[in-house]
């Protein structure tokens, strides 16, 4: 009974996405509320932002370390933006607000046909669809995850470019309930035309794998080695040369496996724990 329930409720918020989309004047006023405490509290800087098209059919494909990067996503760039959200979020008042900011949902840890035909059905509207590659978060600072497909397949479906995105400063975001002032940077790069790729046997592949992920890489690298305008003006003056070569330094990342859900990584990890407190009494 649980089961059919959550099977309805999701096919609701999937046909209320495909059919009604974002409640533009909410749209309006939660921008207007949030993105000066996001560009202040966070210094965001951004950059790129003419790469993504003023209007017509686009994905953005940021790397994924926290809950408020697709926030980030919206506040950076005039177009609204849709994005997958895990069902665990779009229940109850939390999920009323993000459903019709432009949320909809997907099962997460295994292929989700049913939310795919939504984020195909949105770019065939001409809409932007945000997708996170990583599938989860990844919240190492210097670690991207191995990218999943999904953007490649939709953009050679649907002839819909994919701007590569860097996303900066959001890991470990939170102190309690309350952010962290650090600076946050939002870069979006040149879009990537999945015509060049039709007819390869390994298009996919070769657009996520070989040119989108890649550039995202690079990028969110150049990102952590940028240094805010304190460090920038005293390496000009002489001093904080060494702060900023050990800042340097540690903008080397490395590329994981496909990342686990936290969920999933979560349930494993407590297994684990469990396993080893029972070893003592089998013995």
């Amino acid at each position: 009974m649980r089961e059919e329930h959550e099977r309805e409720r999701i096919e609701r918020l999937h046909r209320r996405a495909r059919e009604r989309g974002v409640l533009g004047p909410l749209y309006v006023v939660v921008r207007l509320l949030v993105a000066p405490v996001l560009r202040l509290w966070f210094r965001m800087r951004i950059s790129g932002a003419e790469h993504v098209p003023p209007s017509g059919a686009a994905i953005i494909a940021p790397n994924h370390k926290s809950f408020l990067d697709a926030f980030f996503v919206g506040v950076a760039t005039r177009r609204r933006v849709r994005f997958m959200a895990k069902v665990e979020l779009l229940r109850g008042p939390q999920g009323w607000l993000l459903g019709r900011l432009g949320a909809f949902p997907v099962r997460r840890g295994g292929a989700d046909a049913e939310a795919m035909d939504t984020a195909r059905l949105i770019l065939e509207q001409g809409g932007v669809l945000v997708m996170f590659p990583e599938g989860t978060r990844v919240e190492d600072p210097h670690a991207l995850g191995s990218p999943h497909h999904g953007a490649g397949r939709l953009a050679l479906l649907t002839g819909a470019p994919v701007i590569p995105a860097a996303i900066a400063g959001t890991q470990k975001l939170w102190f309690g309930p309350l952010p962290k002032p650090r600076r946050v940077q939002v870069a979006f790069l040149r879009p990537i035309d999945p015509a060049r790729f039709e007819g390869r046997p390994d298009a996919v592949a070769d657009l996520v794998d070989s040119e989108l992920w890649p550039a995202v890489e690079q990028e969110y690298r150049r990102e952590l080695a940028t240094p805010g305008l304190i460090l920038a003006a005293l390496a000009a003056i002489g001093l904080g040369g060494g702060l900023l070569a050990r800042r340097r330094a540690r903008a080397q990342t490395r590329l994981l496996g496909v990342v686990e859900p936290r969920k999933v990584r979560r349930r494993r990890s407590r297994r684990r724990l469990l396993a080893r407190l029972r070893r003592p009494w089998r013995s």
